[in-house]
């Protein structure tokens, strides 16, 4: 890939982001406080993280892979259930898979 087609590549990638931007803030307001619209994106919002958290764990390019992060992951959601501040469950979850590690697991 040459540098003008990556360029050209990145900016019309940004003006289409920039268009939906724009899009989003010219919908009518009253369109988007129908209760179906706010239901639906709050479930839009939690499927996309959860979505970003699989392919972030046990991803690698074209493979899976089942290392530390699996069981930290556990430990993350396990302290969330809990009702552990946020603080908490980074810390318990990177000790964990840093844990993990020292004993040669991933």
């Amino acid at each position: 890939m040459t540098a003008g087609v990556l360029w050209t590549t990145v900016l019309l990638a940004s003006l289409a982001c920039f268009a939906l931007k724009l899009a989003g803030h010219l919908v009518p307001e009253h369109l988007l406080a129908d209760e179906r619209v706010q239901r639906t994106s709050g479930l839009v919002t939690v499927a996309l993280l959860a979505s970003l958290v699989v392919v972030q764990t046990v991803g690698d390019g074209q493979a899976v892979v089942l290392d530390a992060r699996v069981p930290a992951i556990g430990v993350a959601a396990a302290a969330l259930a809990l009702r552990a501040p946020f603080v908490v469950v980074v810390v318990l979850a990177a000790a964990s898979a840093a844990g993990l590690r020292a004993l040669g697991w991933g």
